[in-house]
């Protein structure tokens, strides 16, 4: 189950159907199941993450807490997969900064956030390029081509 939750009342309609379905998308794409929360946030509760949780002092636009890695949570027995928290505000300057649609911005910050789930990551340049092109391949299929 992808759990889709916010407190924002500015939430465009039809957001919490696309984010579902683009980590729905990625989890498919890699074979991969099992349950994420989505907390479709504002800049002050995504610093307050970032700070808290990354010791990262500045908003960002989406942040991932795999299951795996927690100190207690080694294999969680219920296939629960982690959390994405997506910045509203950064996913609406990002959009109007790279000329797409907020759902282009949304639907890439959820595939982004739940490959980061699955254990990707942009550390390593190559590593970088793999998930680009994983994030590429499900946009596209999602019908969000660059």
């Amino acid at each position: 189950m992808i759990d889709v939750q916010t407190e924002l009342e500015c939430l465009p309609t039809g957001a919490e159907a696309l984010i579902r379905r683009a980590v729905e998308s990625a989890l498919l794409r890699e074979g991969a199941a099992g349950d994420v929360c989505v907390l479709v946030t504002d800049a002050e509760e995504i610093l307050r993450l970032n700070t808290g949780y990354r010791n990262i002092d500045q908003v960002t636009d989406v942040l991932a807490f795999p299951a795996w890695e927690g100190d207690a949570i080694l294999c969680p027995p219920d296939g629960y997969l982690g959390d994405i928290a997506i910045c509203l505000e950064r996913a609406q300057e990002q959009a109007e900064e790279y000329g797409h649609s907020l759902e282009r911005e949304l639907a890439f910050l959820s595939v982004h956030g739940a490959l980061h789930l699955l254990g990707f990551d942009h550390m390593l340049p190559e590593n970088e390029k793999a998930m680009l092109a994983k994030q590429d391949e499900i946009l596209n299929e999602l019908g969000y081509r660059r």
